[in-house]
C-alpha cells in the first residue's frame, strides 16, 4: 500500500530517483505541449490560447481521480498522502507575486526551466530573477516571518473545508472543469489567436 517510501516498501533514495524520472518525463511533456514559450503561457491570460488551462485542469483531475481509486482499492492510504501546511496571508501574497510575474515575465518557475532547457534566453534571465527573488527572500526572512507564517490553517483539504466528501468534489470539479474548458474555447474563437 502506498505512499510507498512512507511505508518503507521502497528506500527513500528510490524515492527520489523515480522523482528525478518522473521530473524529466514532466518536463518533457511540458516542452512538448509549447509549455516553453512564454506567449503560449501567457495566452491563457489574454484568451487566445487555453492550452495551459486545458493541460494543468486534466493533470489534475487525472491525479485526483487515480488517488480517489486507488484509495477505493486499498492500494494507496490517504491519510499518509502529505498536504502542504496552509499560510493563507503568504499563500495570497505570493500567489499575487507570482501571478504578476507570470503575466509579465511569461513564465511560472517551473516553465522557466522548461524554456531554459531549450536555450530560451527570456527563461534564463527569468530563472535569474526567480534566484534573486530567493535570495533576498532567504537574506531578509527575519523582516518578513510574521507575514509569512500568519493566519496558519493546517493542511486542510478542500474537500474538508466545504464539508464534501471526496467523491462529491472530486464529481463537482470535473463538472467545473468541463466549464472552464469551454469557457477556454469560447475565448479561442472570440480572441484572435497570435502567431508564435
Amino acid at each position: 500500500m502506498g505512499p510507498l517510501s512512507v511505508n518503507e516498501i521502497i528506500s527513500e533514495n528510490t524515492n527520489l530517483f523515480l522523482a528525478f524520472l518522473i521530473g524529466i518525463g514532466f518536463g518533457f511533456v511540458l516542452e512538448q505541449s509549447g509549455f516553453s514559450s512564454s506567449r503560449k503561457l501567457a495566452g491563457v491570460f489574454y484568451g487566445y490560447d487555453a492550452v495551459v488551462l486545458k493541460v494543468f485542469f486534466t493533470a489534475a483531475i487525472t491525479a485526483m481521480l487515480g488517488l480517489l481509486f486507488f484509495s477505493l482499492f486499498g492500494w494507496i492510504d490517504l491519510n499518509l498522502v502529505y498536504v502542504n501546511p496552509t499560510y493563507l496571508t503568504s499563500a495570497i501574497i505570493g500567489g499575487i507575486i507570482m501571478g504578476a510575474g507570470f503575466i509579465i515575465g511569461g513564465y511560472c518557475p517551473g516553465t522557466s526551466f522548461c524554456g531554459a532547457s531549450i536555450g530560451k534566453i527570456d527563461a534564463l534571465v527569468f530563472i535569474g530573477g526567480l534566484f534573486i527573488g530567493v535570495l533576498i527572500f532567504g537574506l531578509g526572512y527575519n523582516m518578513w516571518e510574521g507575514m509569512y507564517l500568519a493566519k496558519f490553517l493546517g493542511s486542510p483539504k478542500v474537500s474538508e473545508t466545504l464539508g464534501l466528501t471526496d467523491g462529491v468534489f472530486a464529481c463537482i470539479l470535473i463538472v467545473v472543469a468541463l466549464a472552464m474548458f469551454w469557457v477556454a474555447e469560447w475565448a479561442e474563437q472570440k480572441f484572435p489567436r497570435e502567431q508564435y
